[in-house]
């Protein structure tokens, strides 16, 4: 089960790497259509995509955490949330890219929301395992 949780995590990883060139390279995708679509659709992909990430991300590290003073954060999580800095701030350098502080909110919730499911799913998991 957990070689299937690092391989989705792994392919759906690709996907945005693959999502970012075409959006870094100036290309065109279904995907960019089909965001034009919905209302708000670039902040929906952004909330979506990195809360997937998240989650996967979380599964794939088997809910791992270290201390940041008081608080437990998931391995998974912080990697992502270096991830997503790095890459916001890279198209401030992009002349196709807009850096753009609402994508970088939209992403942030995304991971917070998707960080208290882990942690919900980790909870359970934990409980099972000890039952």
């Amino acid at each position: 089960m957990h070689k299937l949780t690092i391989t989705l995590s792994s392919c759906f990883f690709l996907f945005i790497i693959w999502i970012i060139y075409l959006a870094n390279t100036g290309q065109q995708s279904i995907f960019f259509d089909l965001v034009r679509l919905i209302p708000y659709g670039d902040k929906v992909g952004h909330f979506g995509l990195f809360g997937m990430l998240t989650l996967l991300a979380n599964f794939a590290s088997k809910f791992k955490v270290f201390k940041l003073g008081k608080v437990n954060v998931f391995w998974g999580t912080a990697a992502v949330v270096v991830f997503v800095t790095l890459e916001e701030l890279s198209q401030h350098f992009m002349p196709t890219r807009t850096l753009d502080i609402y994508d970088y909110t939209a992403d942030m919730i995304g991971i917070l929301l998707f960080t208290w499911l882990s942690s919900t799913l980790a909870k359970i998991n934990l409980t099972r395992r000890c039952n």
